[in-house]
């Protein structure tokens, strides 16, 4: 026993089992694709009206409330007891879903599905604290493929049980209370680690082999930066915050910790690169979170489920697969990105306008279906890009703290557009309308980057007509 427990503590392959069938199983849901018809439906009994302005935003706003403070216990807890966390919430959402009705019980399911979205980052960081660095590409790519085979198997599984088996919402939502009941329980093996990112964070020479020690010796007695330079260490060895004195107070501590990343947060911004990266990062991510809310509530309005069939799950997987795909495109697409990266995002934003106004004009529903999957590819393509962007200029930690900035800053603008365009006490409007919105939105984010990228081509090219011309006067 004590040898098989040794083995699993030095071992990168059992924590990462563990994970990936929490990240499986927690992400498995195939009642998700038909929350809507089955809100609206006779389980609910719910009005159109209800479920888009009163209940949906309650998610935005718990949303909001809970990712800073989650995002530092997260770390300073060491990501297992969130990730517990997370499933304890993910079983009282589909609890509530099940056996409560009303308006405010609803509220209630989106509260708790707030505190799941926002426990996230517990899944994604785990796996970085329990294996060496040799292995985090494997782990990475293991993981976030495994949530996104999990959202296409669920969103296959609950169409052909609706289409062909003819199965309940209700039945389907029994379905998913089982899935991410097995997600809690993985969560219980999982090994607790002795480190985490911020708070509890090890000397990095600890975990380089050989003559990686001296260059992370090295590298932590220097100011680190954001720039990207020529010869620097790479991102995962990249600084740790100074560590205090072992007898500092524990709230001295949190609060060193808090200082250096403020500290951070104004270095990584001060890079004119990663501040636009950023923008549209927040931008964008706040509407795509916006559309991804509401888009089954547009898909009811322009084909009532309880008169026409339901095809949310296969366009949820058709949309998922096109996502994976154009994500993965990214890495072999040779572009200069510090001259076109912008003129992308002004261009492939400007098509996300157009999907949403498609949206917008149509009736037909294969017309929606359809814009929603250029929208969702768009996106993905690139949201893919500017994490790389951004990464590539980054120690580890200090790409973990902009992901989370960018997303908090995102869920702040998608805030403001929940209470002025959704929520009954601000506009209320209706489901065709705020479409209208969100693809005006995304033009205002198309000219301000096709304005931007222009400016930098044309100064770009100028500078090099300069150079040239110095270079043939006598």
């Amino acid at each position: 026993m004590d040898c098989w427990k040794g083995a699993v503590g030095r071992s990168w392959i059992y924590p990462t089992l563990i994970t990936c069938a929490n990240g499986f199983f927690s992400t498995m849901r195939p009642s998700e694709s038909f929350l809507t018809p089955y809100l609206t439906g006779p389980d609910k009994n719910l009005t159109i009206e209800e479920v888009t302005n009163q209940i949906l935003p309650v998610w935005t706003y718990s949303y909001l409330a809970l990712l800073f403070p989650v995002f530092l216990v997260t770390d300073y807890v060491r990501y297992k007891p969130i990730l517990l966390l997370q499933g304890i919430s993910l079983i009282v959402t589909w609890l509530l879903l099940l056996f409560a009705h009303g308006v405010v019980a609803m509220q209630v399911v989106e509260f708790f599905y707030g505190m799941v979205t926002a426990s996230e980052v517990a899944y994604y960081a785990y796996i970085y604290s329990v294996v060496s660095t040799q292995h985090y590409q494997r782990v990475t790519s293991y993981c976030r493929s495994i949530t996104l085979v999990a959202a296409t198997v669920a969103a296959v599984l609950g169409q052909l049980l609706v289409s062909l088996a003819d199965i309940s919402y209700f039945h389907l939502n029994t379905i998913t209370l089982a899935s991410v009941s097995l997600a809690f329980v993985c969560s219980f093996f999982l090994p607790m680690p002795q480190k985490s990112m911020f708070f509890h964070r090890k000397d990095v020479a600890e975990t380089l082999p050989g003559p990686d020690k001296a260059v992370a010796t090295l590298g932590s007695n220097s100011p680190s930066s954001c720039q990207e330079e020529k010869g620097s260490v790479p991102a995962d060895r990249g600084p740790a915050p100074q560590q205090p004195a072992d007898n500092a107070k524990p709230q001295n501590h949190v609060l060193r910790v808090l200082v250096q990343l403020s500290k951070d947060l104004r270095d990584c911004y001060s890079s004119r690169k990663l501040l636009y990266w950023s923008l549209w990062w927040a931008l964008a991510t706040a509407g795509f979170n916006q559309v991804l809310n509401y888009i089954q509530v547009l898909w009811d309005f322009r084909a009532p489920s309880h008169s026409s069939a339901v095809y949310n799950g296969a366009v949820e997987a058709i949309a998922t697969f096109l996502g994976s795909a154009t994500a993965m495109a990214v890495g072999y697409v040779k572009v200069n990105w510090d001259l076109s990266g912008e003129l992308a995002l002004g261009i492939f934003s400007a098509m996300d306008a157009g999907a949403l106004f498609l949206m917008h004009f149509t009736d037909n529903i294969w017309a929606c279906y359809a814009g929603y999957l250029v929208f969702k590819a768009c996106y993905m393509l690139l949201i893919t890009t500017a994490m790389f962007q951004i990464a590539v200029s980054l120690s580890m930690e200090r790409y973990a703290l902009m992901f989370g900035f960018n997303n908090f800053v995102a869920l702040v603008i998608q805030t403001i557009l929940t209470v002025v365009v959704v929520d009954s006490k601000g506009l209320g409007l209706d489901i065709s309308t705020q479409f209208l919105i969100y693809g005006s939105y995304f033009t205002l984010i198309a000219g301000i980057f096709l304005i931007r990228s222009i400016y930098t081509i044309i100064s770009t090219r100028c500078r090099h007509a300069s150079v040239a011309g110095e270079s043939t006067d006598p």
